[in-house]
């Protein structure tokens, strides 16, 4: 009998840590299916989530989102391009600022690209907002790479937007090893669901950096 409290506690603390690991599992296997989502409707803004420039110059990455959107555009799927991202300390440029300077290269017109900055994928979203409310933009094609999407469509309609899944089918991170993404993103939504995607924003970046209020015509 004096080992029965003690047998109980660990039966509790087993069954948690299989519940935890089925809702972990079961959150991966919705990134991975929306990785593979294409979105067939039309928009009021194509929403090109940031990520490292260098130097002024797109990495490869950024370039993949940046074609994929200029792709889209063109075929009239959104009148407008919303690029975010910020900079890092020491960096002359920021990401979205980049950005736009590579989708007018592309034929995007400058009149067409709104800016919003961040440090991390829920800043990309609510340094936006502004811009978009006063564009009246509510509906979004989301551009990011496969294993983001989920997340980066949550917080989009977390933060009253609707958005439709475009993920870069050409970005450079599908050719290595995903596997670690998709358990880093699965740990990111499973704790993000939970505490709110901006506590966990909260956390990890701290206080969002104050950007200069641009954003196009």
């Amino acid at each position: 009998m004096i080992f029965g409290p003690f047998k109980l506690v660990l039966k509790i603390i087993s069954s948690l840590f299989s519940l935890a690991l089925l809702y972990f599992g079961f959150t991966v296997f919705q990134i991975w299916n929306t990785s593979h989502d294409h979105a067939t409707g039309d928009a009021q803004a194509i929403l090109v989530f940031g990520t490292a420039e260098m130097n002024g110059t797109p990495s490869p990455a950024l370039a993949a989102r940046l074609n994929q959107a200029a792709a889209l555009y063109r075929a009239q799927r959104a009148p407008w391009v919303v690029v975010t991202g910020g900079n890092r300390p020491g960096d002359l440029y920021t990401e979205s600022g980049v950005s736009k300077v590579y989708l007018e290269h592309h034929g995007v017109p400058a009149t067409r690209i709104l800016q919003g900055f961040g440090d991390d994928t829920w800043q990309n979203v609510t340094t936006s907002l502004g811009v978009m409310n006063s564009h009246h933009i509510h509906t979004v094609l989301t551009v990011t790479d496969p294993f983001h999407e989920y997340r980066a469509m949550a917080i989009a309609s977390s933060n009253g937007l609707s958005p439709q899944a475009s993920p870069v089918p050409t970005s450079p991170t599908l050719k290595g090893g995903l596997w670690g993404y998709y358990l880093k993103e699965g740990l990111d939504v499973s704790v993000g669901r939970i505490v709110g995607y901006g506590t966990l924003s909260s956390w990890t970046t701290g206080v969002a950096k104050v950007y200069p209020a641009v954003g196009g015509q």
